[in-house]
């Protein structure tokens, strides 16, 4: 079951454990790592809280301004553009889509070649993924 805050009880943080002991210290390879890839499979299952918990630490990785953190940042809010959906808080979900939406705009605005390996248009279908909701 999806954890929803207030609503069930958090999940063992060891459940995290072996995703965020994947992070490289080199962040190339952050796109490569299986925190990152596990974000996905979380996300797309309909566990955003746990994808953000799965992206928060490979953010914190990636060097300060690169385009690889602007695309963690708006994964991460978007992630919490879900979760706010599930708790029933539009108003918060629609602040964390804008907030997704400035981050990968930051993240492609210079530049649209693929960042950790996605592009602007796997971006776009992560986030209409949310308006779905």
């Amino acid at each position: 079951m999806a954890h929803i805050p207030g609503r069930n009880p958090r999940p063992d943080e060891a459940i995290f454990a072996a995703g965020k002991a994947s992070i490289p210290a080199d962040p190339a390879q952050l796109g490569d790592c299986a925190a990152f890839r596990a974000g996905f499979t979380a996300f797309d299952a309909g566990y955003f809280w746990e994808a953000h918990e799965l992206w928060e630490p490979v953010w914190m990785q990636a060097p300060p301004a690169s385009r690889a953190r602007h695309l963690l940042q708006g994964l991460i809010q978007l992630a919490n553009a879900g979760l706010k959906f599930r708790m029933s808080r539009p108003d918060a979900a629609r602040k964390a889509l804008a907030r997704a939406d400035y981050a990968i705009g930051e993240c492609f605005r210079s530049d649209s070649a693929a960042v950790l390996g996605l592009t602007q248009q796997d971006v776009a279908s992560l986030r209409a993924a949310i308006y779905a909701l």
